[in-house]
């Protein structure tokens, strides 16, 4: 038996099929986190207005909110791995699109809020979709939370070494390389679910309902049960006043550390790499047991750093701030996300984690909106420190509420083997 395999951190790469993914998203999401940097960098460079830039940003994510209860329940009893194959299709397209158009020169601001509203869309399909299915590649439910923490470090993993490399080939080339480079690595991905094999049809045989009468009903089981209706509601918050921080860095990274594109690559990787700490962090947990006090605390301290951040003007004391406030960031995510789906009952997990992903992408975009325009009106500091309050006064509030969420999932874990 191989080493990781007998490892803690590790044991989820026992199923092969994890173990493809896991590769081909190393590959891709490299790619995905240098066009991030660069879609900011070049919205930035064409228009100077951080309301501009928070606009590109809700174009991406809008679709998710609109559409993410609805495909929750579409993709009920359909090929997961098929429409994961579509989306990442789409989404080659799109990157390749974006560099032929800044590569010949004739890129404008209306181009790249046109392909953020489309690939906005492919992504309320796919992430719903990639929750679901990730489920099917960790076989065995005991190695489901170290899976979801495995996938959170990989994410992160992939966001130190994007940014970094994004910054440097903007100062020597210009965007439309990254753009390039993303394009190609969609095919690590797309390679890698081809050469997947299961056990077990991936297409359910139960009788499919209806799209909205699932979507009612996923509605109704998360209404009727506290911890998940605290759970969702909090990470609702925080996405819409503490998560929209990342399109503002830009105008930190020039406006207010006086630097350029390997400023703001920096910026991105030391948050990267402080998520990186939090997920391994997570994935060495054996147990849910704790997760919800530990996901209130990380959002309380997410506030506390971002206040801090804002206030900052020196370079080495921001990154610092940012290291730390990635770390926080990704223990409220991935704990939210781990509670959920080691919460929810398995007949109705895609409908339950498409409101997930609504609660926390689908609001994300009418942050990014509203701090963009907040920046423009009382500036990027004041905005951050507001939204790092508010974040700090949620952690109190789930903090508060913790003693009596954890006597109603108690008989959760129970009844499924995980305490």
């Amino acid at each position: 038996m191989p080493d990781w395999e007998k490892s803690t951190l590790f044991r989820a790469f026992r199923h092969r099929n994890f173990r493809l993914f896991y590769m081909g998203q190393i590959v891709s999401l490299s790619g995905l986190w240098m066009q991030r940097v660069a879609m900011n960098w070049l919205v930035y460079r064409i228009t100077g207005s951080p309301l501009l830039l928070g606009t590109v940003d809700f174009m991406t994510q809008i679709p998710v909110l609109l559409f993410g209860s609805f495909t929750g329940a579409f993709l009920e009893g359909r090929n997961l791995r098929k429409i994961i194959m579509i989306c990442q299709t789409i989404s080659m397209l799109h990157a390749l699109t974006l560099a032929i158009l800044t590569l010949t020169g004739v890129v404008e601001y209306w181009h790249i809020l046109i392909l953020a509203a489309v690939i906005g869309t492919s992504d309320s399909f796919e992430v719903p979709a990639r929750q679901g299915f990730t489920i099917r590649l960790v076989e065995d439910e005991q190695d489901l939370g170290n899976g979801i923490a495995l996938t959170s470090t990989l994410f992160n993993v992939t966001r130190l070494i994007g940014p970094s490399i994004a910054g440097m080939v903007i100062a020597v080339v210009g965007e439309g390389i990254c753009f390039l480079m993303n394009g190609m690595a969609y095919s690590a991905t797309l390679t890698a679910l081809f050469l997947m094999r299961f056990r077990r049809p991936l297409v359910s045989e139960q009788t499919k309902k209806g799209v909205l009468e699932g979507m009612k009903e996923g509605v109704r089981y998360v209404a009727g049960f506290l911890p998940l209706r605290n759970y969702l509601s909090a990470i609702a918050l925080v996405s819409f006043f503490a998560f929209p921080y990342m399109v503002l860095l830009p105008v930190f990274a020039r406006e207010i550390l006086g630097g350029g594109p390997r400023t703001l690559g920096f910026l991105m990787g030391a948050t990267g790499l402080g998520a990186l700490a939090g997920s391994v962090r997570l994935a060495l947990r054996k147990s849910p047991v704790g997760l919800g006090k530990i996901m209130a605390v990380s959002c309380i301290l997410l506030g506390f750093t971002m206040a801090l951040f804002s206030q900052s003007r020196l370079f080495p004391l921001s990154l610092l701030l940012m290291a730390c406030l990635g770390f926080f960031m990704v223990s409220t995510l991935v704990s939210c996300n781990t509670l959920v789906q080691t919460l929810v009952d398995e007949d109705k997990r895609n409908r339950v984690m498409s409101l997930f992903i609504v609660c926390a992408m689908g609001i994300t975009p009418l942050g990014s909106l509203n701090a963009g325009w907040l920046a423009s009106n009382i500036g990027a500091p004041t905005t951050l420190l507001a939204g790092g309050i508010v974040s700090l006064l949620i952690g109190i509030w789930l903090l508060r509420s913790w003693p009596v969420m954890w006597v109603l999932s108690e008989p959760v874990y129970k009844k499924k083997n995980l305490l």
